[in-house]
Order: structure tokens, then C-alpha cells, then sequence
């Protein structure tokens, strides 16, 4: 028997299996439409929050949530793999006059396609490629800003608190974490110069496969913020476990996968398909 065929670490997801949505609020949603579903080529979830309250942006499996407030900014980048280049140029390039006046705008590089919502979230948009594995849609990362000297202890507290994957680099730009955070997804912390802007309270949510251990720890710390049901809490603060020094802050909604809505299908659909050039069946994304 061949065992060397395959790297069986591969196969390994840690304790986080998915990073599920992030959560800004907007104030305007005909102007989130325009940005994200004209725009972008996105897809509103059709089901949930469909009302004037909340919008929630389907990308694949993931999302992006937006309830109506005053806005939020993340602080760092998201990205998001979708295919056709060209068109989400020309999409872009069109709604540019609907949102004038705006933070928006959008650049292409060699490898991405870098945007700007009209509130100033920053965006990162790929084709499939290789390193992106089967994602042909959807949201691979979400890379957030830190400041010098906390990397290695925001380390420590995913691997330790938290039980999951979580690999450290260091380049000429500085040090940097990644946390596995499902299939094809990764969690980045990277060290800037810049003090990062005051936090607003946006949120990401992610899924674990033990719920409770992590609770167990973080409540030993005092970090449990909130206790929002059976199968779901969050914390904010990200801390060294070694010493309990505040390292950075951002709100993570921690689910069960016995949560119901864990796995619940998307509805994502063809942006390039319109009323004139419409051919049934084509109407979802493939």
C-alpha cells in the first residue's frame, strides 16, 4: 500500500469549518443595491430580511449582512472569488454615475479587481484560479488590520482559545496570521504601521465544530459579550491568553452546527443574464 500518495493534513479543518458572514451596517439601501447587487453582480437573499430593516447579500455559501444604520467600516479588506473579469469591469464602470458622491470606487489590477463600497469597505475580487481551490463563488478571506507586536499572541489565542489551524508568517511588510476557517476560507490578522480606526462594532460570524470548549475558555477570560441563544454567543476581544493583554477587538458570532441555519442553500444568481438575452434554466449561477 502506497502511503505517501496523499498529504492527509490537507484534510484538516481545525475547530472553525466555516466564516459564514460579515456584518456592517449601511444607511441607504437603494445605494447598497446599486454597489453590490448591479454592481458586483450579486445576489439579495430573497427569503430573509427582505424588507427595508436589513439586506442580506448572498456570495456563494457565504454572505455579507447590512441592517439599516449608521454605517460601518471594516477594518481590513474582504475577498471574494467570482468569475467574468470583463463583465464585473463593465458593471462597475456603468454604476459608477449612480454613485457619485460617494467613498466608492474601483481599479483593476494584474491579478484582482479592487473596489470601494460607497461607506468605504474595502473589497478584493478574484477569478477561480488554482489557489482558490473548487470556490468559483464566494468569500475565501476577510484580512484584518493590527497593529505592530500583536500577531503572535492573536496566534496564541486562536490556537489556544478557539482550537483552530493557524499558521504565522513574516515578510518585508511585517508579521501576519491566518486562521483556517473553512473550506478554502482563512481568517487574516496582519501588522501595519497605521493604528487601525476606532472599531465600530461590525461583526463576523463563524461556525465551530466544538461549541463548547471554546466557551469554557473564553469564559474563564471574561470574554463572553453575549449570550443569544442555544446554539449561538459572541465575544469581542481578542486578548494574549498568556497575560490577558488586549491585543484587538472584533465581534465574532460563534454558531453551533446544530444552529438552523447552518447549511442552509443560497440563492445565487447569473448577473449576465438579462430580460433580452434570456435563456431558461440560465438564470442561476453555475
Amino acid at each position: 500500500m502506497d502511503t505517501g500518495t496523499f498529504d492527509r493534513t490537507q484534510g484538516d479543518t481545525g475547530n472553525i469549518v466555516a466564516l459564514e458572514h460579515v456584518n456592517v451596517e449601511i444607511p441607504d439601501q437603494q445605494l447598497a443595491t446599486v454597489f453590490y447587487v448591479m454592481g458586483l453582480g450579486l445576489t439579495r437573499d430573497p427569503y430573509l430580511f427582505t424588507g427595508i430593516g436589513n439586506m442580506w447579500i448572498n456570495i456563494g455559501r457565504n454572505q455579507i449582512h447590512m441592517p439599516t444604520g449608521a454605517p460601518m467600516v471594516l477594518r481590513g479588506t474582504i475577498s471574494i472569488v467570482m468569475p467574468a473579469r470583463e463583465a464585473l469591469l463593465k458593471r462597475l464602470t456603468k454604476v459608477a454615475p449612480l454613485l457619485a458622491g460617494t467613498r466608492f470606487g474601483f481599479e483593476a489590477h494584474a491579478d484582482h479587481v479592487s473596489a470601494i463600497c460607497p461607506w468605504g469597505n474595502r473589497f478584493r475580487i478574484f477569478e477561480p484560479v488554482e489557489r482558490f481551490g473548487r470556490m468559483r463563488l464566494g468569500l475565501p478571506s476577510v484580512e484584518l488590520d493590527v497593529s505592530r507586536g500583536t500577531a503572535a499572541g492573536i496566534a496564541a489565542f486562536y490556537r489556544e482559545v478557539m482550537g483552530a489551524l493557524v499558521q504565522e508568517h513574516a515578510d518585508a511588510q511585517g508579521a501576519s496570521v491566518s486562521i483556517a476557517s473553512g473550506p478554502g476560507q482563512t481568517l487574516v490578522y496582519r501588522e501595519g504601521d497605521a493604528a487601525p480606526e476606532p472599531y465600530d462594532n461590525h461583526h463576523l460570524q463563524i461556525y465551530v465544530n466544538d461549541f463548547s470548549g471554546p466557551y469554557r475558555r473564553l469564559s474563564a477570560l471574561g470574554l463572553i459579550s453575549q449570550e443569544d441563544d442555544a446554539y449561538q454567543y459572541r465575544f469581542r476581544q481578542i486578548v494574549d491568553p498568556a497575560t490577558s493583554a488586549p491585543l484587538t477587538m472584533i465581534e465574532h458570532e460563534v454558531r453551533s452546527l446544530l444552529h438552523p441555519l447552518y447549511g442552509r442553500p443560497l440563492v445565487n444568481r447569473n448577473p449576465e443574464m438579462t430580460n433580452s438575452n434570456y435563456v431558461a434554466g440560465e438564470e442561476s449561477f453555475r
